[in-house]
Parts: C-alpha cells; sequence; structure tokens
C-alpha cells in the first residue's frame, strides 16, 4: 500500500469518524496506510547507474568544445570533433551502443528541421534532435509514452559565438547524461508502454528543438502521459549547495487550457491540479518508495524568474510535463566564457558537477519513467456528481484501457495540501461513494494492477 503524509492528528480522527463506504458491485475498500513495495526490477535497475559513466558522457560532451546550436556541423568539424554536429553524431553512436546491447531493443532516431533566421539563429539552420524509443511490450499499451529529456547544445556569454569554447557541463550536458544513462539502465527491462530517450538542440536559442519535437507528437497523437525535462541537474559545487535536493517544477495552470477549462479551474480551485502538477505529485511518490539518493522539491511554479525551459514546450501542445533543476544555481557557471575575474571562477566546465549528484537524479528519473511504464492507464472519464445537494461524494470513471488495472485507489486530499494525503481501494467497480464533502477535499482516481504498479491520478470532473 502508499504511503501519504498523515493529517493532523485532529484532521485524522474527524475523517475517521466521518469515512464509510458504499459501491456498486463486489466492490471492497479499505484505508490506505504504509508505504508502497517497490518493484524488485526497478530497484535492480536503478542500482546500475553509475556516477563514473555520467562523468564520462559529460566530458565526452565538453569535449566538443562547443555544442552551440549554430556553431558547425559541416563533415570536417565532424571530422575534427568539434561543434554541434559532432555532438549530435556521438549522442546517436551511444544511443545506438545501448540498442546493440540489448539485441535491438532501442529504436534510434533524429528529428531534423530547418530553422528559419530569428533573434537568436543569424540564419537558416538545421537542428537536429536525436532519441531512442523503447517500445512497449503490450500491443495495448504500447501507444501509452513516458519520456525523459535534456538539451545537447550549449552556449557561453555571447549566444551568437560560433568559435569559443561552450562547455555546458551543467547546463545541460548534465540532463543530457540523465536522458542516456536512463536509455542504458532500462533497456535491459520490458515495461508495458513505451519509454522514449530524448536529447534536444536549440533550447538555448529559444526551446526550438524541444518545440518542434513537441508539436510532432501533438500532430501525430502521441499519448504521451508525462514528461520529465532535466536542465542544470549537476549539483554545482557551490557551498550554498543541497546536494540532498532536487527542484521539480511544474505548471498550475494548464499553458493550454481553453477558456471553458479557465472557468471549471476557477469554479472548483482547481489552480494546483493540472496534469503537470500530478506528475509531479508522482516523482515525489515515487521518491519515497525508491531511495534515489535525492528528495524531489516539489515547486509549484512553472519554472524560476527569468527563466524557461524545454517542459514549457510540451505544456504548449498539452501535455503533462516538468523540469529537473539542482536546488541552488551558481550563475557565474551559467552562460558565461571560461575565465578568472577578481578571484572568480567563470564558466560551466566538469570541475563544479557533482557526478554522485546528477546519478541520483537519474534514479530518480529512471524510477519515474519505469513505474508510469509499468502501470496500467490512468481510468478514463473520471467524474464526481453533482446532481444533488448532499455531503457524501460520489464518484464514477469508466475502466482503465489496456486491460492491466485490477483494481482502483481514489485518492484525496485537503484543498490546501500540495500530496495527495489519503487512499481508499476499490475492487471489482468503478463507482464509490464516501461519507466525505465534496466542497473540503480534492478527489483523484488512478488504477493499479496486480503487482502494485499505479497510474497517474486523475481528478475528476463534475457531472450533472
Amino acid at each position: 500500500m502508499l504511503h501519504f503524509r498523515e493529517l493532523t492528528r485532529w484532521t485524522a480522527v474527524c475523517l475517521a469518524a466521518l469515512l464509510s463506504v458504499t459501491m456498486d458491485c463486489a466492490a471492497q475498500s479499505e484505508r490506505s496506510e504504509g508505504t508502497a513495495a517497490g518493484d524488485p526490477q526497478i530497484a535492480a535497475a536503478l542500482r546500475q547507474v553509475s556516477a563514473q559513466r555520467i562523468q564520462a558522457n559529460i566530458e565526452k560532451l565538453v569535449g566538443f568544445g562547443t555544442r552551440l546550436t549554430i556553431s558547425a556541423q559541416d563533415p570536417a568539424s565532424i571530422t575534427a570533433g568539434r561543434g554541434i554536429g559532432a555532438a549530435r553524431d556521438w549522442i546517436k553512436s551511444e544511443f545506438e551502443r545501448y540498442s546493440k546491447e540489448c539485441g535491438g531493443c532501442l529504436e534510434v532516431k533524429t528529428d531534423s528541421f530547418t530553422e528559419e533566421p530569428a533573434d537568436r539563429i543569424p540564419k537558416a539552420t538545421e537542428i537536429t534532435n536525436v532519441y531512442a524509443v523503447l517500445k512497449g511490450t503490450d500491443a495495448a499499451n504500447a501507444k501509452r509514452v513516458v519520456l525523459v529529456t535534456g538539451h545537447y547544445d550549449s552556449r557561453n556569454s555571447d549566444t551568437f559565438d560560433v568559435s569559443g569554447d561552450a562547455p555546458g557541463a551543467n547546463d545541460d550536458g548534465s540532463g543530457t547524461a540523465v536522458s542516456l544513462e536512463c536509455a542504458r539502465v532500462l533497456s535491459k527491462l520490458k515495461f508495458p508502454a513505451t519509454i522514449v530517450f530524448l536529447t534536444v538542440a536549440g533550447e538555448e536559442q529559444g526551446l526550438n528543438g524541444s518545440h518542434h519535437f513537441a508539436k510532432m507528437a501533438k500532430d501525430q497523437g502521441w499519448e504521451l502521459e508525462a514528461v520529465l525535462n532535466n536542465d542544470i541537474v549537476g549539483g554545482d559545487k557551490s557551498s550554498e549547495q543541497d546536494h540532498s535536493v532536487v527542484r521539480v517544477f511544474s505548471e498550475g495552470v494548464p499553458a493550454a487550457a481553453t477558456e471553458q477549462d479557465l472557468r471549471r479551474i476557477r469554479g472548483l480551485g482547481g489552480e494546483s491540479d493540472s496534469g503537470s502538477r500530478q506528475v509531479a505529485r508522482y516523482v515525489a511518490e515515487v521518491g519515497r518508495i525508491y531511495d534515489a539518493g535525492v528528495k524531489p522539491m516539489l515547486v509549484f511554479r512553472l519554472d524560476r524568474y527569468l527563466r524557461g525551459g524545454d517542459h514549457y514546450s510540451f505544456n504548449q501542445q498539452g501535455f503533462a510535463a516538468v523540469r529537473f533543476t539542482e536546488f541552488r544555481e551558481d550563475f557565474h557557471h551559467q552562460h558565461q566564457n571560461v575565465r578568472t575575474e577578481n578571484g572568480i571562477e567563470y564558466g560551466d566546465v566538469p570541475k563544479f558537477v557533482d557526478y554522485d549528484y546528477v546519478a541520483h537524479v537519474a534514479r530518480l528519473n529512471a524510477a519515474t519513467l519505469a513505474s508510469l511504464a509499468a502501470a496500467p492507464a490512468p481510468p478514463a472519464n473520471v467524474h464526481v456528481l453533482t446532481k444533488d445537494l448532499e455531503n457524501d461524494s460520489t464518484l464514477t470513471w469508466e475502466a482503465s484501457p489496456g486491460g492491466l488495472a485490477t483494481e482502483y485507489e481514489v485518492l484525496w486530499r485537503a484543498t490546501s495540501s500540495p500530496e495527495w494525503e489519503h487512499s481508499q481501494k476499490v475492487v471489482g467497480a468503478t463507482r464509490v461513494t464516501l461519507k466525505l464533502s465534496k466542497d473540503n477535499v480534492i478527489f483523484a482516481v488512478r488504477a493499479v494492477d496486480g503487482a502494485g504498479h499505479r497510474s497517474l491520478p486523475v481528478v475528476p470532473v463534475p457531472e450533472r
């Protein structure tokens, strides 16, 4: 059973006194207490994450000199091992090597397009995203996709400096290394749903690569359930860094919300229940189940002040996406030429990266990807009945598509609480009535399979 943060003793006593359940069909229910047991195969895969491999990958990326999106990608530069083109080809070769090691289990692909001149792109430029697909093994669930990404381009103080060094060890060699390491360790396992391991370019020029990829996914009708964007997860070795924490940013009101969506969100107090917020909460829950070595710190805002990231490109297309970033950034080591001035070292070089920290973040990402890919699809058409004025709350839903679910869990929390606090098991039914007022709490429903893998929660829509 899953562990949820307990309410205050007073609230818990009150809820216990109120709680009773009635269900259609042969439903079975009980309070959820304790911590869910992790999947042994997932736990074993997490132990394979290597800080040494991550270090080697980041140092290799830095070795290309610059990975500025508008830097060289001609054959001579690629042969010389300098520029964005050389980095692109190396990343592709790494994915291909992982695929060979797992008997061809990964489909390695590129998404190339020409970006026309813009503010940070002086001339038409080819931009290439590189990714690997671990296809789901269950025909009914393989169309479901979860995705991890980091951007492999870099920059220094000048976004037009195509010849100067731009090491990009932390920003975002670290995020690229997370995608690569997740691909390496998870490709050894099989999951019902599909996992995509993505590296994008063009982030520093204006989220170009992720914008193109997210739009492609939308246009092709991908059932993309969650996107994990890793950007600046190197755990910069500043004296004020907290290496036990990684921030997880998530949008509140969805960027792609319609006017009807906005009216419903405002009316029901759903500003903190976007799909992205559910992914963030899922990351926090996974972090309690698996000891990744770093604790997710949920930050309920889209991103940092004055900054942006590739998860927003996916948010704009209506997908749930979050951003992982180290607890405290050192801006001397971001977007800077490598130099020393007044005793201060500038530049995004490998010496400032904590590779053990990056490995912890990679484990947290891998645990989240694997948990989602192993889980049933979320239940469909979740509703809370609002036909009558009553203090009980009745929820209904359609069975989780794909046939993996064996039961469901109804979750709830106080409207002022950041994470789910209580759950109720429902077996053999897709309807439940609780002696709890829907006016006082936020509900959600999720699907669970026989091994305890849990889907993302779905917040109900009112039905009159």
